[in-house]
């Protein structure tokens, strides 16, 4: 049995990357902004009660009127982000009341809900994790002057994803905390440890792609296509 679950989604950046002048979480994919999408996933999962949307401040009323065109009905409220990442999620905090919480990016719409249940299995056990994919790569560390300093062993390394899963309470206080002291974490998970909490990897996908750049856009395509042709499977 699933406990009941609030979620956070952030899309209050500009992602200058993108090189657009639309920001990136409302550019099209198949047809539909991409936080649509990523808005329907989670609504689409039985144990998601609440949502909370963090865009910016000229952005609430379009996303109003999508909640309401693709029916977002857990849609609790949709709210204007801060200065950072850090202080949208914070205020998206104070408006979850469930018991649990996650924290997604708003430009990642193919997360599949078995991930998304592994993440908060791990958080119920131990009372935070984090979605996350071992690292393929080699990784360097390199100094100022790009002298390569150290190779650390790949077989520790693990490419973090959201969503990130917690005891609302505990990442509650974190960020409180953070804020009070002016701590930015790089994510949620590096607040939540900063104030001491174990923080647990669940094993994500790799098709859980942050679009953030226009070379992740034709790969975007090609998932959505993929998706839709599973779905069709299923019901055949």
């Amino acid at each position: 049995m699933m406990e009941r679950w609030g979620v956070v989604i952030v899309a209050a950046g500009r992602g200058k990357r993108m090189g657009t002048t639309e920001s990136k979480q409302y550019l099209q994919l198949g047809g539909k902004p991409i936080v649509v999408h990523t808005l329907q996933n989670f609504q689409e999962m039985a144990f998601i009660d609440e949502i909370v949307l963090v865009v910016g401040a000229d952005d609430i009323a379009r996303c109003e009127a999508w909640c309401e065109q693709y029916r977002i009905t857990k849609m609790k409220a949709i709210i204007q982000g801060g200065a950072e990442r850090q202080h949208s999620v914070h205020a998206g905090l104070r408006l979850i009341e469930s018991p649990w919480v996650m924290v997604h990016d708003g430009v990642r719409p193919f997360v599949s809900e078995q991930a998304v249940v592994r993440c908060c299995q791990q958080a119920a056990a131990h009372g935070a994790a984090v979605l996350a994919v071992p690292v393929k790569d080699t990784i360097k560390q390199v100094n100022q002057d790009g002298v390569i300093t150290a190779t650390p062993d790949r077989k520790s390394l693990w490419a973090i994803q959201t969503p990130q899963a917690f005891r609302h309470d505990l990442l509650l206080e974190a960020h409180e905390a953070a804020q009070q002291v002016g701590m930015l974490g790089t994510d949620d998970a590096s607040v939540a440890e900063w104030r001491g909490a174990t923080v647990v990897v669940a094993e994500g996908e790799y098709t859980n792609i942050k679009i953030t750049t226009p070379e992740d856009l034709p790969w975007a395509e090609l998932l959505l296509q993929q998706t839709a042709a599973n779905e069709r499977g299923k019901t055949q």
